[in-house]
């Protein structure tokens, strides 16, 4: 009994030994091929996993660029100044420096102007915005953009940048619960005004 218990052991070993010896000959022709091939599928597996990424990523450093080249035109074409509220907005694009869980982009617009040196409305309402400052007829890099929001009432922003069909790039609060830079189509908008100093 004891010899025969040694005896399936060892027939046990042996089959294991075996089969750990087939798929190691059947396993490595495939893992001896030259690794640029292995790099070149993961890398065709990157492009399409992360393409959407990519694809926003993109698009967001279009609109800058647009917002960038609109700003050094307004700058260098304007007597209006206004381009530091730009870049005072930007500075908090993707936070809520307000602390206010809702209603808080004309809250955020007006923390804005006071940082960059300018006087605000002192209202917490979008509209407040539309009988401020010097109006103007249409969008320019560094003008404050008021516009409706439907039933739902109004939105605030800044202009920092136009896109080719000359719709406005606004940075505003509360766009998505974050200060966002985002194109806004040019019908919704209903008021232009420049800071007052």
């Amino acid at each position: 009994m004891v010899q025969f218990n040694a005896f399936r052991r060892a027939l046990r070993f042996s089959f294991l030994a075996m089969c750990s010896v087939f798929i190691f000959a059947v396993v490595t022709p495939a893992s001896a091929k030259p690794r640029h091939g292995g790099h070149h599928a993961h890398s065709h597996h990157s492009h399409s996993s992360h393409g959407r990424y990519h694809t926003r990523v993109s698009r967001r450093q279009a609109i800058e660029q647009s917002a960038d080249n609109a700003a050094e035109s307004f700058a260098s074409n304007s007597s209006f100044g206004s381009s530091n509220v730009v870049a005072e907005a930007r500075r908090y694009i993707g936070g809520n420096p307000t602390g206010r869980g809702r209603l808080w982009c004309a809250r955020f617009m007006n923390m804005v102007l006071q940082r960059s040196g300018h006087t605000g409305t002192g209202s917490d309402m979008a509209r407040s915005f539309s009988s401020y400052g010097q109006r103007i007829a249409g969008p320019q890099v560094g003008a404050i953009a008021v516009m409706s929001r439907g039933r739902r009432g109004g939105h605030v922003g800044v202009v920092s940048g136009i896109d080719d069909k000359g719709n406005p790039i606004i940075v505003s609060g509360n766009h998505g619960n974050r200060v966002a830079e985002s194109v806004y189509a040019r019908g919704r908008i209903y008021a232009y005004v420049m800071p007052s100093s």
